[in-house]
């Protein structure tokens, strides 16, 4: 018998203690998450940030946080628009899976019957490519590769689906996941293929008025003319320093959307609930499903608690599991923004962060402290252990950027007259770039097609090799190897921010 107290005392014991733990976590949300957030943006040095949290249904925070911008005082508000980056490919994905829904298309069906003109370098991949292909990053092509062409460029749509197919792809087809942002815009240039109205109109009829989504913009173009806006800022050299808007609507289906956490709260919650608000179905329960079932095996995971695991992709989401419980989640990172996304369908919880710097990652640190916070986990900290990280790779990469910032002001010597190295270069997929002398006498300028408001410093660091600063920092800095034979220069390899793209490119001079 007195086993049997013993033993309900141990449990009552435990039990209590797993609840005070849980409770305690809990409080974090409603005691101490304003001032880790507050905290937060000093230490990350984010002008700006949103957050929303939403649970069984009802918005349990939802609130801005810190400034729209550096230097003024005008302060984030729920209804203040951040640019969502990746976090678009949601929205073009859902929109799809609506038209399979309403039996307008379907997601099993080749490109090619939508889009006739639609190639790949893989002629028989190009054939044999469906919708789900462009939707899950499985054509072949590594992750990011071919942006440098399409970011923040000139090209039209119809352009970069034509330069989509001549990009040679690293993988056999359907082999090895690639994220590839000009397949989701081809994705989306389905739509008007089959609705006979573009991709910005269709969503803005059939998903952001009928969740009541009024201040969210399709367009990067619509963002400097809406009146609460945040403005987009980076680290350059150590400084805060704003930026202008990226020009991203080439790419739209996959980058475009602008939206609020006030805005992003209805889409959360909608899709919590299998589509419907309130009686009313807006989106189809079955496009939603499609969206979640995995279709890629994106890599393994590790969390700082030990979990571990794969991560997959579905159609414009990834999905793991954390603690037990499937997330829905993706995150999305643009000129001078990032941002993510997170939904625990089980736990009807959904999250979702917006920042308007691209130098950080708290957007990822407090989506996992506050799942913590929600499932009882022991506080892992995970925002302390981002911090000492981004403290650790911003010096080494500091360390770096000095070594090579005092051997351009030794000014070596080139081994070749500085005049040998201008004139006009050319790469089968970029197109042409021309490389200029600069002001100072042993400085050039690269200059490049299709990104006409760009332009990138070259200082030499002796030899044949010169270190690069672009003239827009989110591509950042990198050094420019020349080819040279018989004391001739015959090409120029290209490299850009990892952030942008991994790829070099190989530029021929062209006689």
């Amino acid at each position: 018998m007195k086993k049997l107290h013993l033993l309900f005392f141990f449990c009552l014991i435990t039990s209590l203690s797993a609840n005070a733990q849980k409770t305690d976590r809990n409080k974090f949300i409603t005691d101490s998450l304003d001032a880790y957030i507050n905290r937060a943006l000093t230490n990350w040095r984010i002008p700006g940030a949103a957050v929303c949290i939403v649970k069984d249904g009802k918005i349990v925070l939802m609130k801005g946080y810190g400034i729209k911008e550096l230097g003024l005082p005008n302060k984030v508000d729920a209804n203040t628009l951040f640019m969502i980056g990746s976090n678009t490919k949601a929205f073009t994905a859902t929109a799809l899976a609506m038209l399979q829904a309403d039996k307008k298309l379907s997601l099993d069906e080749r490109v090619t019957k939508y889009i006739p003109e639609f190639k790949l370098e893989n002629h028989a991949a190009g054939e044999q490519a469906i919708v789900k292909d462009l939707l899950c990053h499985r054509l072949g092509f590594r992750t990011f590769q071919g942006d440098f062409t399409f970011y923040n460029s000139n090209l039209a749509r119809h352009e970069i689906i034509e330069k989509l197919g001549k990009m040679k792809a690293t993988y056999p087809f359907r082999t090895t996941w690639g994220y590839t942002n000009a397949a989701f815009l081809t994705a989306g240039e389905i739509i008007p293929r089959v609705t006979g109205k573009q991709w910005e109109t269709y969503l803005k009829e059939n998903i952001f008025s009928p969740l009541g989504m009024s201040n969210t913009l399709a367009l990067t173009t619509e963002l400097p003319k809406a009146t609460n806006r945040t403005v987009p800022h980076t680290l350059v050299d150590g400084r805060l320093t704003a930026l202008p808007y990226g020009t991203l609507d080439g790419l739209a289906p996959a980058a475009s959307i602008s939206s609020s956490v006030n805005d992003m709260s209805k889409w959360v919650m909608a899709l919590l609930e299998n589509g419907k608000v309130g009686n009313k179905q807006v989106i189809p329960a079955a496009a939603i499903a499609a969206t979640r079932q995995p279709q890629d095996v994106v890599g393994n995971v590790n969390h700082l608690n030990g979990d571990s695991g794969f991560q997959l992709y579905g159609l414009g989401w990834f999905l793991q599991d954390y603690c037990g419980k499937r997330l829905v989640m993706h995150d999305g990172g643009v000129t001078g923004y990032v941002s993510s996304v997170t939904f625990v369908p089980s736990e009807k919880l959904g999250i979702v962060i917006l920042t308007n710097t691209d130098a950080n990652a708290l957007y990822e640190a407090l989506r996992w402290d506050i799942l913590d916070a929600y499932l009882g986990n022991k506080n892992y900290h995970y925002n302390d252990v981002y911090l000492a990280n981004n403290k650790q790779a911003t010096a080494q990469m500091q360390n770096v950027d000095k070594l090579k910032r005092d051997t351009t002001l030794m000014n070596l010597r080139t081994d070749l007259s500085i005049g040998k190295y201008t004139g006009k270069y050319y790469n089968d997929l970029y197109g042409n770039m021309t490389i200029e002398r600069g002001e100072e006498g042993n400085q050039l300028e690269a200059r490049f097609e299709h990104h006409p408001k760009m332009y990138a410093k070259m200082l030499p660091l002796g030899g044949n090799r010169f270190q690069v600063t672009f003239s827009d920092p989110t591509f950042g800095k990198a050094v420019f190897p020349f080819t040279v034979r018989e004391g001739k220069v015959t090409g120029i390899r290209v490299k850009v921010a990892d952030f942008v793209e991994k790829d070099a490119y190989d530029f021929k001079k062209v006689d």
